[in-house]
């Protein structure tokens, strides 16, 4: 398969879909090692990679339940039971920490924020090329100070998203995606 084929391939499998077996440690530093491949105004490396992986998983799912439930003492037990599936579920959880240098005159904070994205998106083709399903999610928990906190995040930093990483339990259809008349045009001088 070369580069365009994966590209056109490319699709979430959603987080709750994914089982073991997730990557082994040798898959694991490959599919790390190219996700650091991004463009970086400035060589600033404005990112990071918290792993959660094993036990901590578990750990993380009860803690990030416990927390919503600290904040919304009417969530409904689905939506906690939500947080726990989430995060206890996927045998590999990338978090992708955006380390933003505000006082970075030279390269803005959005340059910076999008190397953290792109870290995320190679991150979800890089499984995808080692015959791993993932998906990238923020939801609450990637906006919340108290899940900053529980993740070490230094107050410049900011969560871009948690990236599930594992084994596709069934097969995940493709979805609509919008023609290239529909979002590419022509600039025209006026």
């Amino acid at each position: 398969m070369d580069l365009l084929d994966l590209l056109n391939q490319r699709r979430s499998t959603p987080a709750r879909l994914l089982g073991e077996p997730g990557p082994g440690p040798a898959q694991l530093e490959r599919l790390l090692t190219a996700a650091l491949r991004v463009p970086d105004h400035g060589r600033l490396v404005p990112f990071r990679i918290v792993t959660l992986q094993g036990a901590a998983r578990a750990r993380f799912a009860e803690a990030v339940a416990a927390i919503h439930a600290r904040i919304d003492p009417q969530a409904p037990a689905a939506a906690l039971d939500k947080d726990r599936s989430r995060f206890g579920t996927p045998p590999l959880i990338l978090c992708v920490i955006a380390r933003i240098a505000a006082a970075q005159a030279k390269v803005p904070e959005q340059e910076q924020l999008l190397a953290a994205g792109c870290v995320a998106y190679n991150l979800l083709l890089g499984a995808q090329a080692l015959g791993f399903g993932a998906q990238w999610l923020t939801g609450w928990a990637a906006y919340d100070r108290e899940v900053a906190a529980l993740l070490g995040l230094a107050a410049h930093e900011r969560v871009v998203g948690f990236v599930h990483v594992g084994s596709a339990r069934e097969p995940v259809p493709e979805r609509l995606r919008p023609g290239l008349a529909e979002v590419v045009s022509d600039w025209t001088p006026v």
